[in-house]
């Protein structure tokens, strides 16, 4: 049965509530109370007094609406709305155990932050970018994320608004305009859409740059200076603004920057940079482009560090550094990514994160993992001393993005620093789990660095399986690489973390509260 707008105006509550109560998330109650609201002259003024009831709503009700959305990609039971609407963006079978398994991860680590689900209008959206937006939202803070959760509800809500009535603002006659109570058909996303171009592996090698030097010494480090004979990296770029769409619609490539320019930019580029950091530079790029490019409104770069380490070579007082001869270091290495938007004074980073990533760490003692759930499902033997074997990435974002660049160094948190202090919590705590251990190593991190906001980890467990267990007369075993599939943790943590006092099960760690 079909319904005019105006039809639906004339409903009484009960029925107004039944054709719109699935519109807000098993929220009927939104709809119930914007009943009072009618009559609606159009589909903006319906939609604007359903979410008046949920602003004007107390925070209790707001907070049990997000937390009555599925989380993304989940296979659990949800609303066919929600069903119909995740499978559009491929969140759905198309996912891959480890995509799955990713999404899962990013979900809990979202939840546990904020205290409800990863909200998403995801129409118009791919796998990706809901990915590296659940990334980039995870550091945000709490009262700007409920604001921004909140406001895709509404988005949601106005896609499923036009689900039942078409959009009407198109229509000078909205009584042309029927309901269609149960279809799901979909309409093209009002979000303002993707659209980016760019570069990748931009390699480059800056030798004789700025020494760092000045950084702040802490007691799990030995590092103090970077002499950046070669300051090494390879960088991604890519551009924002809404003048390359006829490039993408018309072929026209007036506005077209070549992505080898882009390469030619930055390579260029660093032979004027005269700071002494990743993040400093990224920063220097994405200036020298906006103020070149008038039409670029935004810029998303990141790049990896490409380190090399100076060789040991005979010298008046032993070995020391070559200063001439460097080996290229293929483990951890820094990361840093960063979003840099055009502004009244000239350009903000509206987001950024340091990194050190394929920090691979292993404890052949000291280590244990027991007292988990016995059920017919466990197979894995409680272990008192075991060798653990880890993958970390370790983010951090500063309280002033500033404090980023390296312009003060007292200020600066190098990735050797947050290295050295991940491996020195390791070797100090008797770790009950890779859950106990990270948890650790953060509360460090922030108590050395208190110029952070937020650190975040992501592990990996590549523990190696058993093969002889006791050899006699040694302490040792025999190991081999584990069998697939991997466990993984994801964490954030806050300075908050570091007010609370630590309970009598915590054991503890030696130097971990001196300055």
């Amino acid at each position: 049965m079909r319904h005019s707008l105006e039809d639906l105006n004339r409903m009484d509550q009960a029925s107004f509530t039944k054709t719109l109560g699935w519109v807000f998330e098993h929220s009927p109650w939104v709809a119930e109370k914007a009943w009072n609201d009618r009559h609606f002259a159009s589909l903006d003024a319906l939609h604007q007094a359903l979410t008046k009831v949920v602003e004007e709503a107390p925070m209790t009700e707001k907070l049990n609406l997000l937390r009555a959305h599925p989380e993304l990609a989940s296979r659990e039971k949800m609303a066919e709305a929600s069903v119909q609407e995740q499978a559009g963006a491929g969140l759905d079978s198309q996912l891959s155990q480890e995509e799955y398994e990713d999404f899962i991860a990013l979900n809990q680590a979202y939840s546990q932050r904020f205290g409800f689900p990863f909200i998403m209008a995801v129409r118009g959206q791919t796998r990706s970018s809901i990915r590296a937006a659940l990334w980039k939202r995870l550091g945000e803070e709490p009262e700007a994320e409920l604001k921004r959760a909140l406001e895709e509800v509404y988005k949601i809500a106005r896609f499923r608004l036009e689900d039942i009535f078409g959009n009407t603002e198109n229509s000078k006659d909205d009584k042309s305009l029927e309901v269609r109570r149960d279809t799901m058909e979909t309409h093209q996303s009002q979000q303002k859409r993707v659209m980016f171009y760019g570069k990748g592996d931009v390699f480059v090698y800056r030798t004789y740059a700025k020494p760092l030097i000045g950084v702040k010494q802490i007691p799990e480090s030995s590092f103090t200076k970077k002499d950046n004979v070669i300051f090494g990296m390879n960088v991604k770029i890519a551009l924002h603004g809404d003048k390359f769409l006829s490039s993408f619609t018309e072929g026209d490539n007036s506005l077209v920057i070549a992505t080898d320019s882009m390469k030619n930019f930055i390579q260029r580029q660093a032979a004027h940079y005269e700071g002494s950091t990743i993040e400093g530079f990224l920063e220097f790029i994405c200036k020298r482009f906006l103020e070149k490019y008038s039409h670029v409104t935004s810029i998303d770069i990141s790049a990896d560090e490409i380190p090399f380490d100076p060789c040991l070579v005979p010298g008046e007082f032993g070995l020391q550094g070559s200063g001439l001869v460097y080996r290229h270091s293929r483990n951890e290495h820094a990361t840093v990514s960063m979003e840099v938007a055009r502004s009244a004074k000239g350009y903000d980073i509206i987001r950024h994160q340091s990194s050190i990533t394929d920090l691979h760490l292993i404890k052949v003692s000291g280590s244990s993992f027991f007292g988990y759930i016995q059920d017919e499902y466990t197979t894995l033997p409680e272990a008192y001393d075991r060798p653990l074997f880890i993958y970390v990435n370790i983010g951090w974002r500063y309280n002033n993005v500033a404090d980023a660049s390296g312009v003060d160094p007292s200020r600066y948190v190098p990735a050797e620093q947050v290295r050295d202090i991940a491996r020195t919590v390791f070797h100090q705590l008797n770790n009950r789990s890779i859950q106990h251990l990270i948890y650790h190593i953060g509360r460090r991190i922030l108590q050395r660095f208190p110029q952070l906001a937020e650190v975040q980890f992501e592990t990996n467990n590549r523990t190696w399986s058993t093969v002889v267990e006791d050899i006699p007369n040694s302490q040792g075993g025999v190991f081999t690489e584990p069998m697939p599939p991997y466990g993984f943790q994801g964490f954030t943590m806050t300075q908050a973390d570091i007010e609370k006092t630590q309970t009598d099960r915590e054991p503890a760690l030696a130097g971990a509260e001196a300055e």
